[in-house]
């Protein structure tokens, strides 16, 4: 007489076969799967068969479960909830040289030097449209990229702190070679710290001439900041000494990151330097999501060119790292090939 038994077999084995898959809601009731799936005829006695049926009724109920789950997706979109698609999400930083979307005089690399606890950091934070952090954190390196679109024309500013260069000579005339302009950083309250804005200064002119084989430095697209205007009783370099000691062609301003104070001339100076124009400057312009400003200059394509077209606006772009060392050192060589003044890049 045929009976029916229930079995229960030693499926740990099975379960390793497609457990990374198992998540969420399906492994609330992967147990109960199993245990109903192992009732079985005691006429069909081999494992392998068995497992095979444990796993295609894991898998049709994974498909059902699916399907309830697309057709809920279905009707939340309908009913007007918008969905936000994954495929929509930035996969990667935007270089809009490399999308050519931008045109290489409106792509420029600052470079920002200067001495630890000067209130680099802060001055970055608020060009990027963020608030003044109180608590002082080291910085290693730091490299933000900037996207704008202004007059029709888009614009790519990146940020470079390389300050953790500061015992890695090679790496940081590199960095230097790479600067289109230079923001040089000091506390007033530190003069040291104006010594070695000095010294990086007399750095960059050497690194420059010596690249572009000049018998003269040449002139310097530099910004020179002191910083920390705000702590007057605590002053240890003043404007006259600053004056008396720079060049006439070195632009110099005071700021102050906590008070916000003077940093919204010493951004226009940069942009002057770099041939941007004045709405780069965070008071100029509107600060949206990347996923806003992809949507913005797609509407606004085909009108490049037109300065009354639309309000300034940018975006920082989330997931912008520093090109690594081999681009840079192609940039640099490339350059120096094109130009036939050097054969090969002298960073050491």
């Amino acid at each position: 007489m045929n009976t029916t038994e229930r079995v229960y077999l030693p499926f740990d084995g099975i379960l390793d076969m497609f457990s990374s898959s198992v998540t969420g809601h399906h492994q609330t009731h992967i147990t109960h799967l199993v245990l109903k799936s192992a009732t079985v005829n005691p006429k069909v006695s081999n494992l392998s068969k068995t497992g095979m049926g444990i796993i295609k009724t894991v898998k049709a109920h994974w498909k059902q479960q699916d399907k309830k789950k697309a057709e809920a997706a279905s009707r939340s979109s309908s009913s007007g909830v918008r969905q936000l698609s994954r495929d929509r999400l930035p996969k990667s930083s935007e270089d809009l040289m490399d999308l050519g979307l931008t045109k290489r005089r409106n792509h420029q690399r600052i470079v920002v030097l200067g001495a630890p606890k000067v209130g680099k950091t802060n001055i970055l934070r608020r060009f990027l449209g963020k608030d003044f952090q109180e608590h002082y954190e080291p910085t290693t390196e730091e490299f933000h990229r900037k996207l704008f679109h202004i007059g029709g024309e888009t614009y790519q500013v990146d940020l470079l702190d390389a300050t953790g260069e500061r015992d890695f000579p090679a790496k940081r005339r590199l960095s230097i070679l790479t600067g289109d302009i230079f923001l040089l950083v000091f506390s007033l309250d530190n003069r040291e710290s104006f010594q070695e804005v000095c010294d990086l200064l007399n750095e960059i002119k050497t690194a420059k001439t010596k690249f572009l084989k000049l018998k003269t430095p040449p002139r310097v697209p530099v910004v020179v900041c002191g910083n920390k205007l705000d702590l007057c009783a605590q002053r240890a370099v003043s404007r006259l000494d600053v004056t008396q000691t720079l060049s006439e062609d070195v632009t110099f301003i005071e700021t102050s990151a906590k008070d916000d104070t003077g940093l919204e001339d010493m951004f226009k100076a940069l942009a002057t330097l770099g041939g941007l124009p004045d709405e780069t400057s965070p008071a100029r312009h509107d600060t949206v999501p990347i996923l806003t400003y992809r949507s913005l200059c797609v509407s606004q394509r085909g009108r490049r060119g037109s300065r009354g077209v639309g309000a300034p606006f940018a975006a920082v772009d989330p997931l912008a790292r520093r090109p690594s060392f081999t681009s840079d050192l192609r940039l640099v060589l490339g350059s120096s090939t094109k130009n036939n003044k050097l054969e090969r890049c002298q960073i050491q």
